[in-house]
């Protein structure tokens, strides 16, 4: 089926990520080389090897043109997200709001995550006078350079399946798009070969992904055997027609529940996630811990609540998300409390945000919520997933600013920062609070958003009659008490969360100079900071709020 010109230009984002990734390709390989025509002694330019021109063989200019696409593919989305009609393409992707805002997530934080690259990987400009066989630091870095075309390529083509993905209204498209994003982010995490923890890090994330993606797409052949089709219409008009449940839908929904666990890092199946985020550099895990959990939250409410949609018959998965989520928010918090390594850190917070979101979505599984709740509850996931590219992707990007000092990252390396560096110390500080849900940050926002939505949907469930606090809490509906485990889990947070400032503020240390100047990064940083406040309380979050009903309300 061909696609019109009007398609094309409703899909100018992907198709700007698209024209970065053949210029990624290209650029880099503009020289001044010739070629003789045949029998003569002319020779024609042709622009392709030969020696390198001076701008194109910069080794910045890789993570320039990825960083500049995915801007500009952030911004064209921002602008349709109003004007997005619903538009088919191809049978297989439509054009919403939705969709467009998940894509405005998607390139907003891997542009982040391309800029802050080029400072993480070595970008000495090196001429062959200056490799000598015995300086292997020098080697290293030319080989590092040369990596940074590979490097921004695989980050575009996350980019290109994650957008396209958000557009998908065929399951097996959304799972090639979830494919190709993931097996790039696979290469990612383990793109620093040299280290040893990077490729122990990237092997079992292959290896853990590969068999979790291999149990979804086992699947999904289940449902299409029970369907006879994989486009969501035809999916939720079998659905809502069962008298009961089929068990080739329900171990068919099952078997998919446990990729998607996988790509949101929901335990018990978040297991390789820690040794990936702190074997890869800081810029990566900040992709793991934002781009990527977010679409592994939308390809599960496109499946969860796009066309499973609870019934009279069958509320099973609201209460296995349920329990689900109530074991990834205590055990993401347990662990991080005894982590050492701030990325690993970070790493179990981001499994309990995690299990926080999924306490919201099987509020949505559990029969009780009418359609206004419905609406609260898929904000506040969606909310919380745009505001977490703020303040998480923050944190990260100031442990790359620690990394490209001290090339570790350890939580030593944070000592005594807020003298070493006040600037970066308080946003640092900032991330921290808004991640452990302190108002008026735009975390506290999020998370009062799904504790409102959860005890909305349980609202009148509890025991007039009862005499004490504990029989009122038997007679509630248990999904209330998913509210109050995100209440609890939040303080305990605190533990984790505070001593990073503790750390910062109070701790001595030997290091007096400041962090690397790294001017674009310091600046994403401070308006991360800013914007993790605005977005809290006032016109901005309202804006924000705005944008995402719009795109709820097309889902």
């Amino acid at each position: 089926m061909t696609m019109s010109t009007a398609d094309l230009i409703k899909l100018a984002p992907e198709l700007v990520i698209l024209s970065g990734i053949l210029l990624a390709i290209l650029v880099p390989n503009l020289g001044d080389a010739r070629i003789r025509l045949p029998l003569t002694s002319v020779k024609v330019p042709i622009l392709w090897g030969g020696t390198r021109f001076e701008l194109t063989s910069d080794p910045r200019a890789p993570g320039v043109l990825s960083a500049t696409a995915l801007t500009v593919a952030c911004i064209l989305s921002l602008t349709e997200i109003e004007s997005a009609s619903g538009t088919e393409i191809s049978g297989v992707m439509e054009i919403t709001s939705f969709g467009r805002f998940m894509s405005m997530v998607f390139t907003a934080a891997l542009a982040i995550t391309a800029a802050a690259s080029i400072y993480r990987i070595p970008s000495k400009k090196i001429t062959s006078a200056d490799i000598d066989e015995e300086d292997e630091e020098m080697i290293q870095s030319l080989m590092d350079n040369r990596r940074q075309v590979d490097l921004h390529i695989l980050l575009l083509m996350v980019a290109l399946g994650m957008s396209l993905m958000a557009l998908s209204t065929n399951l097996f498209f959304l799972i090639v798009c979830l494919e190709l994003a993931s097996m790039a982010s696979y290469v990612l995490v383990g793109f620093h070969k040299e280290s040893e923890v990077g490729g122990e890090a990237g092997a079992k994330y292959f290896i853990v992904g590969s068999i979790a993606s291999a149990t979804g797409i086992y699947g999904m052949s289940l449902l299409y055997i029970w369907a006879g089709s994989l486009d969501f219409d035809a999916l939720a008009l079998n659905w809502s027609q069962m008298e009961s449940l089929d068990p080739l839908a329900g171990i068919g929904i099952g078997l998919m529940m446990v990729a998607f666990g996988f790509k949101v890092s929901a335990a018990p199946f978040h297991l390789a996630a820690p040794d990936a985020y702190s074997g890869t550099n800081a810029p990566i895990a900040g992709m793991l811990a934002t781009a990527s959990k977010a679409m592994g939250f939308v390809a599960l409410m496109r499946v969860l609540v796009g066309f499973a949609a609870p019934s009279d018959y069958v509320v099973a998965w609201g209460t296995a998300l349920g329990i689900l989520a109530l074991l990834t928010m205590t055990w993401g918090n347990l662990a991080a409390l005894s982590s050492e390594s701030p990325k690993r850190m970070l790493a179990y917070s981001s499994v309990a945000h995690a299990g926080y979101m999924l306490a919201a979505l099987s509020a949505l599984g559990s029969g009780l919520a009418d359609s206004a709740t419905q609406e609260i509850l898929q904000i506040s996931v969606i909310f919380h997933l745009s505001v977490l590219v703020l303040f998480k992707m923050g944190a990260f990007l100031v442990l790359t600013l620690v990394e490209i000092d001290s090339g570790e990252g350890t939580i030593s390396d944070l000592h005594g920062l807020a003298r070493r560096d006040p600037v970066v110390a308080v946003s640092m500080f900032i991330f921290m609070i808004s991640l452990a849900g302190i108002p008026p940050l735009s975390g506290f926002l999020s998370k009062l958003l799904m504790i409102n939505g959860l005890v909305t949907t349980t609202s009148g469930t509890g025991s007039d009659g009862a005499t004490d606090a504990l029989s009122w809490i038997q007679s509630v509906d248990p999904f209330f008490l998913l509210a109050l485990a995100i209440v609890l889990n939040s303080a305990l947070s605190l533990f984790y969360y505070l001593r990073i400032g503790l750390v910062m503020f109070f701790e001595d240390t030997d290091k007096q100079k400041p962090l690397p100047k790294a001017t674009m990064l310091r600046a994403v940083i401070v308006l991360s900071a800013v914007m993790t406040v605005l977005f809290g309380l006032g016109p901005a979050s309202q804006w924000l709020l705005g944008l995402v009903e719009t795109a709820v309300s097309t889902f």
